[in-house]
């Protein structure tokens, strides 16, 4: 809750509370003072709505979490140079116009690219039970608060401590992982974004088999 929004709760309150302590303490009750109550007391609770309302039309963002890891590109080596540039363009262009803080695209069991704050080089990432439900639903699964769900070890090939990660499937054969910056951080936008580019990008991911490796292709997102 912003700092008008408090100050219009706390007004609210305390004019509640004046009135009924000047009707506690009157020496006499009058219909005269009876209806200044009342319309005392409708307006301290309009304050208290207001200040409701308030919040839930404009809600505090939460906090970026702090992540601990480098900035940078790594994209699988001996990829044909158009898929090269087209996971270049739009894994830019994720990460500057959403919430997203890293992303990592994994197709027929090779992780073919990972972008952001990079996980250290030793966390590989296995798909588990989440990945699979993508894959059975075919629909994408925002997972908004990775800290209220038990199977946040699925995501180990993220930087440590992710806050909120979009699972979205390609196919039955890859997946592409968003994560965010802080909790609740994407919008209904952000989601139809990324399930455009995963469209998009499972036909050019199509022709590409496995066994291949990661190497570095730059040093900056």
């Amino acid at each position: 809750m912003g700092t008008a929004a408090r100050l219009t709760l706390a007004a609210g309150v305390l004019g509640l509370g004046l009135s009924i302590a000047n009707q506690l303490t009157a020496p006499e009750l009058n219909p005269a003072l009876e209806r200044a109550a009342v319309l005392a007391s409708l307006l301290a609770v309009g304050l208290m709505l207001v200040a409701i309302l308030w919040t839930r039309a404009m809600p505090v963002a939460p906090e970026r979490v702090a992540l601990e890891g480098d900035q940078g590109l790594l994209l699988e080596g001996d990829l044909p140079e158009p898929l090269r540039q087209e996971l270049a363009w739009g894994s830019q262009m994720l990460l500057t116009a959403t919430p997203a803080a890293a992303l990592l695209l994994q197709w027929r069991g090779r992780t073919l690219l990972r972008r952001g704050v990079l996980a250290p080089s030793d966390a590989a990432f296995v798909p588990g039970a989440i990945c699979r439900r993508a894959w059975d639903t075919q629909r994408a699964i925002g997972l908004v608060n990775l800290t209220l769900y038990p199977g946040r070890e699925e995501f180990r090939g993220l930087p440590e401590g992710i806050p909120s990660v979009i699972v979205q499937p390609l196919g039955q054969e890859g997946v592409l992982l968003l994560a965010g910056w802080s909790p609740r951080c994407f919008s209904r936008s952000d989601e139809a974004w990324l399930e455009g580019w995963a469209l998009k990008l499972r036909t050019e991911l199509e022709p590409i088999g496995a066994g291949l490796g990661l190497r570095a292709a730059g040093g900056g997102s």
